[in-house]
């Protein structure tokens, strides 16, 4: 069998996973095994290469909806991001339940040695429960990187506690 050849940002079909659940608990994430892992304030981020998992519980009162992702985060996000370019917003059906999916385009951050930014492929998922709030599950990858299936199985494995 030849040797599977990814270019840069394409998680391998070989990479594992590992569950991950936050110090406080009420969620688990299964999450690329190695990747780092830093905290941007209340977010946790795992990242390798152009590749990440952003998780994040934020507190809300009501079930997020398509209009109030567009409405409320989605210019959020534009303000915040380089290249911004919406692609969808819709409700989604995964394992741990539906989620609404926000769909867009943005450029990576400067890479820290040669300067140069890649376009990301991004898919925002958030997740609801009364009681406890949302998850959003943020991945991010290189445009054209081929991560259709590791997204599936990190958003699939997403389950309240």
């Amino acid at each position: 069998m030849p040797k599977e050849t990814n270019p840069p940002g394409d998680i391998p079909d070989t990479q594992v996973y590992v569950p991950w659940s936050p110090s406080g608990g009420g969620y688990t994430v299964k999450v690329p095994e190695g990747w780092s892992r830093t905290t941007q304030g209340s977010a946790t981020v795992f990242a390798d290469k152009y590749n990440s998992v952003r998780v994040e519980q934020v507190a809300a009162t009501s079930v997020p909806t398509v209009q109030s992702v567009r409405t409320t985060d989605i210019p959020a996000i534009q303000a915040k991001s380089k290249g911004f370019s919406l692609v969808n917003v819709s409700v989604v059906q995964r394992m741990g339940g539906s989620a609404v999916l926000a769909e867009y385009h943005a450029d990576s951050p400067p890479d820290q040695v040669t300067g140069k930014s890649v376009t990301l492929d991004v898919q925002r998922y958030v997740f609801y429960k009364l009681g406890k709030g949302e998850v959003v599950l943020t991945l991010s990858g290189a445009s054209n990187a081929d991560n259709v299936d590791p997204w599936r199985t990190v958003t699939d494995s997403f389950r309240w506690s």
